[in-house]
């Protein structure tokens, strides 16, 4: 019996989290394990562990399935990464940071750097294939207009898979933050300011108190 412990890390954002079923499945170059279920709950920024334990060594470990199950109602989930552990302490690493949404599975590669040619599984070359399918059928391009540059081939961005559209998402954060930031220079009066400043020091105090709250206070 070879028992493997697995960590699995959610995304920190606020709707990261999910309460549908998460399970797991290993894929060594030896065998793969039986899917396991991870949690019905999952919290954002929070990791799971769990035992995975299997009928034999599965040899070093290349991917991992990740198998997302609805139970009631459809609850993204933002999956951070996997950390797995084999029974001789080898630690294997899988960066996911995408989204998984409806009832799906995704399969992720261990995290160090392979060009094609280190692929020497069968189903590693698979899943290359399979990705690279993906990826060209989530980027069609089309013409806008004649002597205009291509673009993607969509009539709205809500078209694209959540993955793609995480632009928009940061883009959303990073308006609130622009706000966050002319109300906090309104309010220290750097804003609408109709005189000179005294002084530098004026100007110091004004930019540390500003910048202190920003960054946690560590000016």
């Amino acid at each position: 019996m070879a028992v493997y412990k697995v960590i699995v890390a959610t995304g920190d954002m606020v709707e990261a989290g999910t309460n549908n079923s998460i399970s797991i499945t290993l894929v060594g170059s030896y065998g793969e394990s039986r899917q396991t279920t991870v949690s019905f709950l999952f919290l954002p920024g929070k990791e799971r562990s769990l035992s995975v334990h299997c009928g034999q060594d599965l040899g070093p470990i290349v991917l991992i399935r990740l198998h997302k199950w609805r139970l009631f109602l459809e609850d993204a989930w933002f999956c951070k990464d996997v950390r797995v552990t084999a029974p001789n302490g080898t630690l294997y690493r899988f960066p996911c940071y995408q989204w998984l949404e409806g009832v799906t599975t995704v399969e992720v590669r261990e995290g160090s750097g392979k060009k094609l040619v280190d692929d020497k599984l069968q189903i590693l070359k698979e899943h290359r294939r399979r990705e690279l399918a993906a990826r060209q059928e989530a980027y069609r391009w089309k013409n806008f207009a004649q002597g205009w540059p291509r673009c993607l081939s969509v009539d709205s961005i809500f078209e694209l898979d959540s993955n793609i559209q995480f632009s928009r998402i940061r883009a959303s954060n990073f308006t609130g933050f622009l706000i966050f930031q002319g109300a906090s220079h309104f309010l220290s009066g750097f804003l609408l300011r109709r005189t000179s400043w005294n002084s530098l020091d004026e100007m110091r105090t004004i930019f540390s108190r500003t910048q202190g709250r920003d960054i946690g206070g560590c000016l």
